[in-house]
């Protein structure tokens, strides 16, 4: 879908590096979405450390991933890679039995050229278990661009479909074997097939590894309009990955999925429908909309639901309108949560981000465009890639009500007066749908609130606390 923006968005493009959490921390929630899955990320001990204390606070959930630990002697070559990839992963097919295990690889892994997408083909031959290679390294991606490149290779492994008026049941199971080609017939026999819907003439397929209570949620809005999701990717379980070919429809509900969302046209022929994202009540219906003018179909009842979900966060609109805010960028949803920020009331001087597929984000943009006209306001400044140091001083000239930042710049922020809230709590939070903006409203005004009270208590000399 062709969206044009206006010649009048401006997009300013500085040299700062990605300050963000490493792309690696993708384990964190995808190992939740992908139940019968397990992570295996090769990198060195730094890596390990990293992911020790990003998970940390899930331990009692028992996150499924492992550390595959480069010492000097791989990295010197002296060691077999291939040897001690595959007793690593007899160990995990021992353990944990995965219907799947994901290599994630590091930066160490790009330095010194280690050829994972070479050697995984023949392990899981060996092993008897699919394995996914992805590219989550630093040095080349912001923080949720790990989960990208996992789906997008995920997308590789998706069964083909192959319409047949006569033969569509048996050719789309057929496909479905394709995923276990590598399995023995008796242990193929025993796959439970998924159920394939014969009424869902035109397919549509959701990408963005939601999590399964928020997954219900634009299925049923989606319902409602007369139109069946029927697979996401990731799927809940390996052995679920939807059909994608030619037929198919697919749609993102995250800003940050484009290397997915190019693999899904190019390389599986599917039909991208370029819509904003389901990010507030604004977002989430303009995201139907997209979805329901792509099928023919004219929505129902809409509006009415739109303008339900605004009469329940009065509230939360009342405390931060007319408020300003300040995204430092590190989520790559900066777009997204300015525009309903925007919606809201909020004054955003700068939305700063750490890249930007302007294709991919096109219908969202022109969302943005139209809600700084619907509030008359100009539209703010979009910075990718920001210069810390420059934008740190614009920061502290406009003093900003709040500033959205990473994690590495609440605390100096906050000993200057200026009110922040993590970036990166928004990115495991569930702030999708209808249902969930108040759950983004939340998030946004818990600072302001807690400021409030502490005026109100005559205790503004405390240390803030977050």
């Amino acid at each position: 879908m062709s969206i044009k923006i206006s010649e009048t968005l401006t997009f300013e493009c500085e040299t700062g590096n990605y300050h963000t959490f490493c792309p690696i921390s993708c384990v964190a929630w995808l190992y939740q979405k992908i139940e019968d899955s397990f992570f295996s990320v090769v990198g060195t001990k730094t890596c390990g450390y990293f992911l020790q204390n990003a998970l940390g606070v899930m331990i009692f959930a028992e996150p499924r991933y492992a550390m595959a630990e480069l010492e000097e002697g791989d990295i010197s070559a002296q060691l077999n890679d291939y040897q001690e990839l595959k007793r690593l992963c007899l160990q995990i097919k021992k353990d944990r039995n995965p219907s799947v295990i994901i290599w994630i690889g590091t930066r160490t892994t790009e330095i010194i050229k280690m050829d994972l997408e070479g050697m995984a083909p023949k392990l899981e031959n060996e092993i008897e278990i699919p394995i996914i290679v992805a590219r989550a390294n630093g040095l080349d991606y912001a923080f949720t661009q790990g989960e990208d490149t996992v789906l997008a290779a995920m997308a590789h492994r998706c069964p083909e479909q192959e319409i047949s008026i006569e033969n569509g049941r048996k050719n789309e199971n057929r496909s479905i074997e394709k995923l276990f080609s590598f399995l023995p017939i008796e242990t193929e026999k025993e796959i439970k097939r998924p159920v394939i819907n014969s009424t869902n003439k035109t397919p549509l397929v959701l990408f963005g590894p939601l999590p399964s209570t928020v997954a219900s949620q634009p299925s049923l809005e989606l319902s409602r309009q007369s139109i069946n999701v029927s697979g996401w990717l990731p799927a809940q379980r390996y052995t679920d990955l939807p059909i994608l070919g030619s037929n198919v429809y697919v749609c993102g509900v995250n800003p940050f999925l484009s290397r997915t969302a190019t693999t899904l046209m190019r390389r599986r022929k599917c039909k991208l429908i370029g819509a904003p994202f389901p990010i507030g009540p604004d977002g989430t219906r303009a995201w139907i909309e997209e979805i329901c003018s792509a099928f023919g179909i004219k929505t129902q009842g809409l509006e009415e639901r739109e303008q339900q979900v605004w009469e329940s966060l009065r509230n939360y609109l009342d405390l931060i309108r007319g408020k300003s805010v300040f995204f430092m960028g590190d989520n790559l949803l900066e777009i997204s949560l300015a525009r309903f920020l925007i919606r809201c009331g909020m004054i955003v001087y700068e939305i700063g981000i750490p890249y930007m597929d302007k294709r991919y984000q096109a219908a969202e943009l022109a969302l943005s465009q139209t809600t700084c006209k619907k509030m008359c306001i100009p539209m703010p400044r979009i910075v990718e890639k920001p210069d810390n140091y420059n934008q740190i001083q614009r920061m502290r000239e406009l003093q900003p009500d709040l500033a959205i930042t990473g994690m590495a710049h609440a605390n100096p922020s906050e000993a200057r007066g200026i009110n922040t809230k993590w970036s990166v709590e928004f990115t495991f939070a569930q702030i999708h749908g209808f249902t969930n903006a108040k759950d983004v409203l939340e998030l946004v005004t818990r600072p302001l609130r807690r400021n409030n009270n502490l005026e109100n208590l005559g205790w503004t000399d405390l240390v803030k606390e977050r």
